[in-house]
């Protein structure tokens, strides 16, 4: 025991005693300003505390079933085949520095140029008439090149596409082929003749000579919220209807019948104007309503969303 002990009988001296209890105290404060803060920020920790732990695994995504999986469709290079068909057969081995030669070459480097001799007929354009998708993104494109002359020459011209449909090149030389050949037409599903002098026929010609004329209201002849774009750049004075035939028996009626009946009727008629006449067909839908036919469905006509006549 040292001497400063031993003379205060074993008790601290005054100022360790003074030291310990500053000590006591800042550790009280201190404690005091713990439970403030964890009161404080408890509801904050309880919030973060609800966050996902970023160290966390995240569940994979279910991978789609066999039924949802969409394959995307492959682009059809039919209008890089024309504009390369154009190119080369207005093109020339003697003069390859031309616009269109240049063309052709950046298209399909390795592609020989055609070398016409003596006066050729104008091209006047190449539209393609068919296109065939193979595997590996090989496509064969039919292309008719149509000359000022009127004749018409088919070329098949093969291309290649990548996945994304983004890039295409010609892989070889057009080659000349037959066009194609003209379908058989399908009997046609409109099989009742209309009367001439019959309500219906009689509402399709008035509707058409509003409609095509422009002279008149032609929303009188529309059913309930159908609006049809008006025409632009017409001029014709009258027409006269060739023929018009429908596919439900109940067009032919000598009277409207009952409200909510649809008729589907198809209308050749030759349209006049200062030029000349116009053999013309349209398709309509039309319904009864209150004694009359309305027409419907017609051409670019659209069902509007509320506010139609009544």
């Amino acid at each position: 025991m040292s001497a400063a002990t031993r003379s205060s009988g074993g008790q601290e001296p005054p100022m360790a005693a003074g030291v310990a209890l500053a000590r006591m105290a800042r550790q009280v404060r201190l404690g005091r300003w713990g439970v403030w803060v964890a009161l404080a920020c408890g509801p904050l920790a309880l919030a973060v505390a609800a966050l996902p732990s970023p160290a966390a695994p995240t569940a994979a995504a279910p991978a789609p079933s066999s039924s949802t999986v969409r394959t995307p469709a492959a682009a059809d290079p039919s209008g890089y085949a024309e504009l390369y068909l154009a190119a080369w057969l207005r093109s020339a081995a003697s003069d390859e520095s031309s616009a269109q030669a240049r063309l052709a070459q950046a298209m399909a480097p390795s592609v020989a140029l055609p070398q016409p001799a003596g006066a050729q007929s104008v091209l006047e354009r190449a539209v393609a008439v068919r296109s065939a998708h193979r595997e590996g993104g090989q496509w064969s494109v039919t292309v008719a090149a149509q000359y000022a002359d009127f004749s018409v020459r088919y070329f098949a011209v093969p291309v290649v596409a990548d996945a994304s449909g983004g890039s295409f090149a010609v892989t070889g030389a057009p080659g000349q082929v037959a066009g194609p050949t003209t379908a058989k037409t399908p009997e046609s599903v409109y099989g009742v003749v209309l009367p001439a002098k019959g309500v219906l026929a009689a509402t399709v010609a008035e509707f058409l000579r509003t409609y095509l004329t422009g002279l008149g209201q032609v929303d009188r002849y529309l059913a309930p919220g159908v609006q049809l774009a008006a025409l632009s750049g017409t001029s014709y004075t009258d027409l006269q209807v060739e023929q018009a035939s429908a596919i439900e028996e109940a067009a032919a009626a000598e009277t409207v019948p009952a409200d909510g009946t649809k008729t589907r009727v198809r209308v050749q008629i030759k349209a006049q104007d200062k030029a000349g006449a116009w053999p013309l067909a349209y398709e309509l839908t039309l319904t009864a309503r209150a004694g009359r036919w309305e027409v419907s469905a017609f051409a670019t006509a659209s069902i509007a969303g509320g506010g139609g006549r009544s």
